[in-house]
């Protein structure tokens, strides 16, 4: 068993995974489209957003799509667990283009090396760099 994350857009979900690419974190290793093939496609205005995609990357794991009816996302947050505090600052500052920085990168109580933004398609991110 394994357990990994599904990411809902309404209509960013391919902007959102390049720009998760251009970070560093992996890449698309498989995508489907609405309406494309025997995909199934339920909105019109749907047609060539992300219907299914798998984003992978050293250590990363999560799914993706396009939703016309998606919620926005709230009450989960991806956590980075990383080797170094090079790479957290570097992880940070790339996801952090447009984000909204709710805990900077910092020392924290525990003792851990730690930090929260939500990006600009509304995802959050936890870093956290052992002492």
């Amino acid at each position: 068993m394994q357990q990994s994350n599904y990411l809902f857009f309404t209509t960013t979900c391919e902007q959102a995974l390049d720009f998760y690419t251009q970070c560093g974190l992996g890449h698309v290793v498989e995508i489907l489209r609405h309406g494309a093939a025997d995909m199934p496609l339920k909105n019109e205005a749907m047609r060539g957003k992300v219907m299914h995609a798998r984003f992978e990357g050293p250590g990363v794991l999560f799914y993706a799509s396009d939703n016309d009816d998606a919620e926005p996302m709230r009450g989960s947050a991806h956590i980075l667990m990383t080797d170094s505090r090079e790479q957290t600052n570097q992880l940070f500052a790339r996801l952090g283009q447009g984000a909204t920085v709710t805990t900077p990168l910092a020392v924290q109580p525990w003792g851990d090396y730690f930090g929260k933004l939500t990006d600009r398609f509304g995802v959050q991110w936890m870093f956290n760099c052992s002492a």
